[in-house]
């Protein structure tokens, strides 16, 4: 795969990871009903909720950086990695398969956004070249 075509995919798999977890941080952070009702309904409490608001949005500010943080970019693709993997569990554990399409579909993208990654910037992470 030529490397422009790499970059469109990570690119692509990077912003929209971003508006997923942008909107979805935004909306743990503004109190929205629809949400908070299904992360309560999970049983996390609402302190949790406000602190992944916050990583969220963090890590949704160091992954659109340009060629900056490398090494913090791993923690937040493993972040999300965590997010998407327990998401996945509360709702199988709580409110069936079919609650689960969004996180599939989310690790799926991001699965294949950090595959890109890691073939764009794999010796910047390794030697510290910039």
């Amino acid at each position: 795969m030529k490397t422009k075509t790499t970059k469109i995919i990570y690119w692509a798999g990077a912003i929209f990871m971003s508006l997923w977890f942008g909107a979805s941080g935004f909306f743990e952070l503004t109190k929205n009903p629809v949400v908070w009702d299904i992360t309560r309904q999970l049983g996390y409490p609402p302190h949790f909720i406000y602190i992944l608001g916050v990583f969220k949005i963090s890590g949704v500010l160091v992954l659109l950086l340009p060629n900056r943080l490398m090494r913090l970019k791993e923690w937040v693709f493993a972040g999300m990695f965590f997010d998407i993997i327990f998401a996945f569990f509360s709702k199988i554990a709580v409110l069936g398969f079919p609650a689960t399409i969004d996180a599939i579909v989310a690790f799926s993208v991001l699965t294949m956004t950090y595959l890109m990654f890691r073939k764009l910037y794999s010796t910047e992470l390794v030697f510290g070249e910039a």
